[in-house]
């Protein structure tokens, strides 16, 4: 089943359900969970009739089949909105319960609390029909896994606020009108929030809900490996989330003494961790995948089911001197189970949906869903009524309250550990290792980048999407690589470069960023195709090499000199000749000096006399010069030393003397340090030929004794710069190139060191 929605469409009838989320999630939090259990607990009922009430919650699942019949002669959201509007108006009779307890008929009271709770469950059960192929098509595109669980924040905020309130208007004691002001307030928001679903948009139907046999898609479904695997696990997981969330208010109760107010503020605390996991998983869901976070959050679980077990006896805090530390104790250790078993659950319900809608083809939603949720409401109605008979049983045997449940959640945990174990062998449906996603999960930098995607994904203005980009490239993550590749197609060219930019920033790249960026590189000349040359070439993406080379020739001068520096980056040797060609008979100087620049990363001693060339033939402008010379230099291996030189010359070119001389000042004086005075003596005088050499070559331009000194000292070594520098000073043609004379005179003074005495 499809809807056909345009953009608006989808965005308006998203904002009604959020409104409708909203005023539901408040009616849900005063109508039923804790509240309940509260109200009952005042009543003075058993923990099986406890049991019940929760057992209760879970049997609405049990009436989808009654809408699903609904459904096929109606519209699934009126069936959806008239089911609901009834579920509020089946609460009325709890209203009445006042009455009753102040007539001394308390089996009334109960009768008119199963009642309602009954009519409010088993209506919701069959407006629930509708939930899934609603919110299957509203959560449709990329964005599937965050915006259903954009529809779990919200209800857990507005859970989280309210419970605050609750807690506040409870206290220790609060009488039964409190209860019915609270409950009734509930059952008028629960009514206005159903007109509400009257106006979301109704589906079209590509596939009658009659045309499908509920009972052979099941068996279809179950014919299937991961799909029996999963509702086996979805089955465990919710027997036990549903008796460790739903006891928690009477394990307050029972073995701490809590007061109804002191309950409701730990319900806060419950609603902060499932508001919190909400908001992880939103951020998380869609990126790294369903499976780690299902299993993240089931180890989460066990860890609160712990604190159940290791929590102290009442008696151990009790003693008078320790009465206000005992009591912070309690406040501390309560808060902090209702937080961890609330937010690690909450997360296991959060993923097991969008996990489901990923195992299930679209046509098998509605029959599967339906499925889903009666296996829900089974285990969970299973787990609550027995838990209550457990509990009852144990108490008439002596056993007290701690122990009691330090066994209840004995079994849980045992069950968990099981769980974990069956996780192992759930397909993964595109999503991370757990490992890799345990490495998002507690890395800073990968969570904020996911915030800053998050944002990224909500703009529609280029200068706000410019400057998310930019974040990105000051913190890169590659959790963020199929969003920056989405954003290569970004109509705004500065957008496109940004993105470019943040994906450099990147450690790695996937098959899918390469072939993105090769495909740049031909389709996109003067634009960003230059950005995604330079990428593949720091990247080492050395599959390349054939697009780069041709990319060379290319009009757009930009592409063809980020493609010489990345063709050198991927040290191509067999590119050599070709970067060699477009430094001696480029015209263009940005090439000409991109080339250069190659030939330096590269390396090669043979690239030499090319550069030479071109300053003997070519009279390139002067930043050509700095950079043909300063690639000479590298490649002599002193292009450190040259730079700081250089940058000191063309500050004042009248310093070449100076400069050079002192260079060589420095190295003799290095030289001489420590030597033996024989070996001095044997120095000095080669020291001062050198000196007079140089002085005549950088003063009048006589290279003849210099290239003497050169051959004779420095023409041994392996480099072989010691004889092209021995040539070069003897050029009349190059003598005018100051830059030339500053490098002679460092490639001198750095290779003194290996003169042998």
């Amino acid at each position: 089943m499809q809807f056909h929605l345009s953009p608006y469409q989808l965005k308006k009838a998203r904002s009604l359900y959020n409104i409708f989320n909203t005023l539901n999630g408040l009616a849900f939090t005063l109508l039923s969970g804790n509240i309940i259990t509260l109200y009952a607990l005042r009543l003075g009922v058993s923990a099986t009739v406890i049991g019940v009430l929760n057992a209760l919650v879970f049997s609405s699942f049990f009436f989808m089949p009654v809408g699903k019949y609904l459904v096929r002669r109606h519209p699934i959201v009126q069936v959806f909105a008239t089911a609901w509007l009834f579920r509020y108006v089946g609460m009325i009779p709890i209203l009445f319960i006042p009455l009753a307890v102040q007539g001394a008929r308390l089996d009334i009271a109960l009768v008119l609390l199963l009642l309602s709770v009954s009519l409010f469950h088993i209506t919701r059960g069959v407006g629930m029909i509708g939930n899934n192929p609603v919110l299957n098509e509203l959560a449709a595109g990329p964005d599937r896994g965050a915006y259903m669980t954009t529809i779990q924040i919200i209800g857990s905020g507005v859970s989280l606020v309210t419970n605050l309130l609750l807690a506040l208007l409870l206290g220790r004691n609060p009488p039964l009108l409190m209860y019915t002001l609270i409950l009734g307030f509930g059952i008028g928001a629960g009514i206005f929030s159903s007109f509400m679903l009257y106006r979301i948009p109704e589906p079209a139907r590509e596939n009658p809900a009659g045309e499908q046999d509920f009972f052979s898609t099941v068996q279809h479904a179950f014919a299937r490996a991961p799909f029996r695997r999963f509702m086996v696990i979805f089955l465990t997981l919710s027997f036990v989330s549903s008796v460790a969330r739903s006891f928690l208010v009477v394990y307050g109760r029972q073995v701490y003494h809590q007061g109804d107010g002191m309950i409701a503020f730990y319900s806060v605390f419950g609603g902060i961790g499932a508001l919190m996991v909400g908001l992880l998983t939103r951020l998380l869901v869609d990126r790294i995948g369903a499976k780690p976070l299902y299993v993240s959050f089931t180890f989460t679980a066990l860890l609160g089911l712990a604190l159940v077990l290791l929590s102290p006896a009442m008696n151990l805090l009790s003693s008078e001197e320790a009465y206000p530390f005992s009591q912070n104790v309690i406040v501390v250790l309560l808060c902090t189970i209702f937080f961890i078993v609330n937010f690690a659950f909450a997360g296991t319900e959060g993923v097991a949906q969008p996990y489901f809608f990923g195992l299930v083809r679209p046509t098998d939603i509605l029959d599967l869903g339906i499925l889903y949720y009666i296996v829900y409401g089974l285990a969970g109605a299973f787990g609550s009524f027995v838990a209550g008979v457990f509990l009852d049983m144990v108490g008439q045997w002596g056993i007290s309250p701690l122990w009691a449940f330090r066994m209840l959640y004995g079994f849980l945990s045992l069950l968990t550990i099981l769980v974990l174990y069956w996780q192992r062998k759930l397909i993964r449906l595109g999503a991370l290792p757990l490992r890799g996603a345990l490495a998002v999960i507690f890395s800073f930098k990968d969570l904020r980048a996911l915030t800053l995607l998050d944002k990224l994904e909500k703009t529609t203005q280029p200068e706000e999407e410019q400057a998310l980009l930019e974040a990105l490239h000051e913190n890169p993550s590659p959790v963020a690589l199929s969003d920056l590749l989405t954003r290569l197609r970004s109509p705004r060219l500065m957008v496109r470069l940004e993105a470019l930019r943040a994906i450099d920033a990147l450690e790695d790249l996937s098959p899918e960023a390469r072939d993105a960026l090769m495909e740049d590189v031909v389709h996109n000349p003067f634009t960003t195709a230059y950005a995604s040359a330079r990428i593949l070439g720091n990247h080492g993406v050395r599959e390349a090499i054939p697009l780069l080379r041709q990319a060379v020739f290319s009009e757009d001068y930009m592409l063809a000199g980020e493609a010489l520096l990345a063709l050198a980056r991927l040290r191509d040797e067999e590119s050599r000749s070709l970067i060699e060609k477009v430094v001696s008979s480029s015209h263009n100087p940005r090439l000409q000096i991109m080339g250069a620049l190659a030939l330096e990363i590269l390396g090669s001693m043979e690239s030499l006399g090319v550069l030479l060339d071109v300053i003997r033939y070519e009279h390139p402008a002067p930043y050509v010069r700095d950079e043909i010379t300063l690639a000479m230099a590298g490649i002599l291996g002193v292009g450190k030393e040259f730079y700081a030189v250089l940058v000191q010359y063309l500050s004042d070119p009248l310093l070449l003397s100076p400069l050079v001389m002192d260079m060589l000042e420095e190295a003799i004086n290095t030289c001489l340090k420590g030597k033996r005075k024989q070996t001095r003596e044997k120095m000095i005088p080669i020291f001062q030929d050198l000196r007079i050499a140089m002085e005549q070559y950088l003063g009048e331009r006589k290279g003849v004794p210099l290239s003497c000194w050169i051959q004779k000292h420095l023409g041994n070594l392996k480099n072989p710069g010691g004889f092209l520098f021995a040539e070069i000073v003897l050029e009349d043609e190059l003598a005018p190139y100051e830059r030339l004379r500053l490098l002679v005179g460092t490639w001198i003074a750095k290779h003194l060191e290996h003169l042998s005495w």
